[in-house]
C-alpha cells in the first residue's frame, strides 16, 4: 500500500514520516513553501528521539501524480480545506494497468485523520469507501518543511474504522501498517463516538487561540463551561461519545508529552493556525459544530458561539494570539449570553 497524505503539516507530516520511517511507501502533498522546502531538503520529523530527514516523493497537485488501485488517501487538510482538496482528488483516474478502472473516488480509500465531524460527511458525497479517524497526536508545524511531534512512547493514538460505521481488511492492513510507525491505530466499529469525544476536547481550542495557554484557574473554568455546553447538545442530538475513563484507559501513559528530547510543544491547532497567520481557523466546524447541533435541538450554547465568532475574527484579522485575556473574553460571553 502507498499512502498519499493530502496536506502534509503537523499531523500529516508527523503520520507520513512515521510511515516512511517504518519503510512504507509515502507521498506528502503540500503547497507554496512547504512544497518547496520539502521538495528541495525533504520533511526534517523531530520527535523525542531526535530528528531525522525523510526524503519521500511530494507534490503540489494531484495532477502531477498518478494514482495506482493499492493507493490510500489519508486527508489530513483542516476541514475548511476540506471541499476543495476531496474535489481535487476524488475525480482522478486511478493508473491503468494495475487493476484501475475509475476514479480516485470510486476505487480508493479516503481516511479522514482530522479534527471535527464534517468532513466525512464531505467525503462520502465524492468518496464511496470512506474511514473516519480521531487523531489523538500532539504535533506542530515549526516553518516550511519542518515538523514536530511531541509524544513518547507514541507518536500518537488513531481510533479509526468505516464511515458511519464498521470495519473491514483494508482498515485492519492500515492499522498494521501504522503501528510500525509507532502510531496505536485501535480499529472500531465506532470511530464517530471517538471522533465526537474528540469534538468536546477541542471546543476549548479557541479559547487558547484567543487567550494563550489554558494555564489559570480562569481559563479551565471557561474551557469547562464550554465542554459543558457541548455534552448537553449531543445528549439532545442523542449523539453517544467515548467516555473520559475511556479515553484515559486507551491512551494510558503510552502518548504522553515528552519532557526530554528536542521536540518542542506548540499550542493546539487552532493557535497554530493564528501564529502562523494563514487567515483561516477551523472553529466554524468545532465550536459551531456545537452551536450548529444546539439551534437544530434547541439547546442554547452562548459560550461555543461567541468562541466561534471571535476565532473566526482573530483568524480574519490576522490579531495576534493571546491578545485578549481570559477575564476579558468570559465577560464578553457573560454579557452576550
Amino acid at each position: 500500500m502507498r499512502y498519499i497524505v493530502i496536506g502534509a503539516g503537523a499531523v500529516g507530516g508527523s503520520i507520513g514520516g512515521r510511515l516512511a520511517e517504518a519503510g512504507h511507501d509515502v507521498v506528502l502533498v503540500a503547497r507554496g513553501a512547504h512544497y518547496e522546502a520539502l521538495r528541495e531538503h525533504g520533511l526534517k520529523l523531530t520527535t523525542p528521539e531526535g530528528t531525522r530527514v525523510h526524503r519521500v516523493p511530494v507534490v503540489d497537485s494531484p495532477e502531477k501524480l498518478t494514482l495506482h488501485a493499492d493507493d490510500v488517501l489519508l486527508l489530513t487538510v483542516k476541514t475548511q480545506d476540506s471541499v476543495a482538496a476531496l474535489d481535487d482528488w476524488s475525480g482522478r483516474p486511478v493508473g491503468a494497468g494495475d487493476g484501475g478502472t475509475g476514479t480516485a473516488g470510486e476505487l480508493l480509500p479516503l481516511v479522514c485523520a482530522q479534527n471535527g465531524v464534517e468532513s466525512e460527511r464531505l467525503a462520502l458525497r465524492r468518496f464511496r469507501r470512506v474511514y473516519a479517524m480521531c487523531v489523538w497526536l500532539p504535533s506542530t508545524y515549526v516553518e516550511p518543511g519542518k515538523v514536530s511531534a511531541e509524544a513518547a512512547p507514541y507518536t500518537g493514538m488513531l481510533h479509526f474504522g468505516r464511515y458511519p460505521s464498521g470495519t473491514d481488511e483494508t482498515a485492519r492492513r492500515i492499522s498494521a501498517d501504522l503501528e510500525t510507525g509507532k502510531l496505536l491505530a485501535p480499529v472500531v466499529a465506532d470511530p464517530m463516538r471517538w471522533k465526537y469525544a474528540k469534538l468536546v476536547a477541542n471546543c476549548a481550542n479557541a479559547i487558547e487561540a484567543v487567550t494563550g495557554p489554558l494555564t489559570g484557574d480562569e481559563a479551565r473554568a471557561l474551557a469547562a463551561r464550554a465542554f459543558t455546553e457541548a455534552r448537553s447538545v449531543l445528549i439532545a442530538a442523542g449523539i453517544e461519545t467515548a467516555s473520559g475513563p475511556e479515553q484515559e484507559e486507551a491512551r494510558g501513559d503510552r502518548v504522553s508529552l515528552s519532557p526530554s528530547g528536542s521536540a518542542k510543544r506548540g499550542g493546539g491547532s487552532s493557535w497554530q493556525s493564528l501564529t502562523r497567520g494563514t487567515g483561516t481557523i477551523e472553529t466554524d466546524h468545532l465550536n459551531g459544530e456545537i452551536s450548529l447541533l444546539g439551534r437544530l435541538h434547541g439547546v442554547p450554547t452562548p459560550v461555543n458561539e461567541t468562541l466561534q465568532r471571535l476565532a473566526n475574527a482573530f483568524a480574519r484579522e490576522h490579531r495576534a494570539v493571546g491578545s485578549m485575556t481570559v477575564a476579558e473574553l468570559t465577560a464578553l460571553i457573560d454579557d452576550e449570553a
